[in-house]
């Protein structure tokens, strides 16, 4: 799964990246080093003009953690954080989504849990590392997003009756991902934006054929504190490596 990722760009220099044309320079989101369930993050997604009906590129903040459109409550969304590439186009919570409401969620890398078995001296924990990719380039992960209305709001132009989620596709992880926890995010390539982003392209297969492994598989893994464990820790400091470091003697690198 992907439960944790990093995303520090401005909103300036992500609608330069992305070529979004749509945006509100007063909505801001800051910085975060460690982005959890629930949190609001930067999606680029297309939608049509409601005057002339010509799709604009739009960068918006959403909040992670899709709610079905369906659903009584969005309690549910904490929960619903990644879709299994696998399962994505026919599960009830995501198939309308997957064919009609595509993003990509801006990332710097994200955090995976790797299980350190028990010593003599040390009981078993999990050890977080950071992946990113080798050239420091942003990661287009491969979103869906959705609607849902509060039916406790009772005008529809009111912007609290709307809820506007999303949620991370996932894979089973390969390359050093895959050395480090069985599933990771699945991102989309430049060249491939405008055909993930277009909600006329439904074709699953197609579609499919869209994803891809982070960085095509050029990550870089760094063990990094269990501060980052607390939602509430945040900052640069979380990225430090700590490979080496640990007291009770080297922490178990990647690759073995």
């Amino acid at each position: 799964m992907c439960g944790r990722y990093v995303s520090t760009r401005s909103s300036q220099n992500l609608v330069d990246l992305f070529q979004v044309t749509h945006w509100n320079p007063d909505e801001l989101l800051a910085p975060s080093w460690n982005i959890a369930p629930t949190d609001k993050v930067w999606a680029v997604l297309e939608r049509p003009d409601r005057e002339s009906g010509a799709l604009e590129r739009q960068l918006r903040a959403l909040r992670w953690g899709l709610v079905p459109s369906w659903a009584k409550s969005p309690n549910a969304g904490a929960k619903m954080i990644n879709a299994r590439m696998e399962t994505v186009h026919e599960k009830p919570a995501y198939r309308r989504a997957f064919a009609e409401r595509r993003c990509l969620l801006p990332a710097d890398g994200f955090y995976e849990w790797q299980a350190i078995p028990a010593t003599e001296t040390m009981k078993a924990r999990k050890q977080p590392y950071f992946i990113s990719p080798e050239d420091s380039q942003v990661m287009a992960l491969a979103g869906l997003y959705e609607f849902w209305r509060d039916r406790a709001v009772a005008e529809d132009s009111d912007p609290a009756a709307w809820w506007t989620t999303c949620t991370i596709i996932t894979t089973e992880a390969t390359d050093t991902a895959g050395r480090i926890h069985p599933r990771m995010p699945l991102t989309v390539a430049p060249a491939d934006y405008e055909a993930w982003l277009d909600p006329a392209h439904q074709d699953p297969d197609e579609l499919r054929a869209l994803l891809t492994a982070p960085a095509h598989g050029h990550l870089d893994a760094r063990a990094v504190s269990t501060a980052v464990n607390n939602v509430r820790n945040n900052g640069p400091q979380l990225l430090d490596d700590v490979a080496g470091t640990d007291a009770a003697g080297p922490v178990p690198g990647p690759f073995g």
